[in-house]
């Protein structure tokens, strides 16, 4: 209760004495440690209100509390949360639906064909199967997505990159992170770097997978509808030793028939993406229908073989251009041992 509501009361029943002053209660009860509670509603709002604009929207009820009572207001929780919702209603409702528990990462995308992110996802790597995937950082479409047994710079190169470049046009940046596995796509990124769109940016960057963010969010989506319900079924085959994972020839077996299912999963989870629509953003298939600023010619992206030896000849590294998990069963052994 507050001060003048006790001063109030005592004079309603013992008539205007003197001393029933709301000063002279507030007086009393400081004196005697009895100072909790005691603002009185008109200047707890006014402190409230003030607390607010000092601290912000993100302060609730119990921080709010605790701001005041450093200040050396105090007053119950109850009573600061009442008038939290009063005058602080929309910012109620935001801390109600979790906005305080976002963390934003700093990301610009100006237009279709500003950035490209592409990155692998090796979650059933253990039976031969690697996702590499590419997205447009403005759309957030995927533009290109290959399944392979092992990650090979050919097939990334032939399947995922060259594919977006075909169908879409050049982008101004690709973002990998540092594995080897991008090399060629990078190398051809680097040779057509004069025909982007913007070419004051570094024609690719090679970061950490944490600050590749934007492909990263795809692999949860393909985790849940395709890697994990694979990967259960697959252990419990080794686990009740239906399968062999140390002979070559069924690794090799397990490898092909897992990546066509894995395709088939993961062609429906890209269809059902580039389709569906992000709150505040739009529908992917949509924002990317336009296409990059910048086309490129055919003969301009060599297959891979043919861009394989343009690195060869320029860096004098080799690129591994087979990549099997396993041993074929229907090769001779003389073919095998090639």
């Amino acid at each position: 209760m507050a001060c003048g509501e006790i001063a109030n009361a005592l004079t309603a029943q013992f008539g205007p004495t003197v001393g029933f002053s709301e000063r002279n209660v507030r007086r009393w009860c400081f004196e005697r440690g009895l100072n909790q509670d005691i603002c009185p509603d008109n200047r707890l709002e006014l402190e409230v209100s003030k607390g607010i604009a000092e601290t912000g929207s993100s302060f609730g009820r119990k921080m709010m509390t605790g701001y005041l009572s450093a200040k050396g207001i105090k007053a119950s929780e109850g009573r600061v949360g009442k008038i939290l919702r009063s005058v602080n209603e929309p910012y109620l409702v935001a801390r109600q639906q979790g906005a305080r528990n976002l963390n934003p990462v700093p990301y610009n995308a100006e237009y279709m064909g500003h950035k490209l992110h592409m990155d692998q996802n090796e979650k059933l790597v253990m039976f031969g199967v690697t996702h590499v995937m590419a997205i447009d950082g403005y759309s957030k479409k995927v533009v290109g997505y290959s399944t392979m047994p092992i990650k090979n710079n050919l097939t990334i190169y032939e399947e995922v990159y060259r594919h977006a470049v075909q169908q879409y046009g050049i982008w101004d940046q690709v973002r990998v992170d540092c594995g080897k596995e991008f090399y060629l796509s990078l190398f051809m990124q680097e040779k057509l770097a004069h025909h982007r769109h913007n070419q004051q940016r570094q024609p690719y960057v090679q970061t950490p997978s944490t600050k590749n963010h934007v492909i990263e969010r795809m692999w949860p989506e393909v985790n849940a509808r395709v890697n994990y319900p694979l990967k259960t079924a697959l252990i419990q085959l080794v686990d009740s030793e239906e399968l062999d994972m140390e002979d070559n020839v069924s690794r090799f077996c397990v490898s092909n028939l897992t990546c066509q299912l894995a395709g088939i999963g993961i062609n429906n989870v890209i269809k059902a993406w580039n389709a569906h629509r992000i709150p505040g953003k739009g529908i992917p298939d949509e924002l990317a229908s336009g296409g990059c600023p910048v086309r490129v010619n055919q003969d301009q992206l060599p297959d891979a073989n043919v861009a394989a030896d343009w690195y060869r000849q320029e860096t004098g590294s080799e690129l591994t251009r087979e990549s099997v998990f396993g041993a074929d069963p229907f090769l001779s052994e003389e073919a095998r041992m090639l």
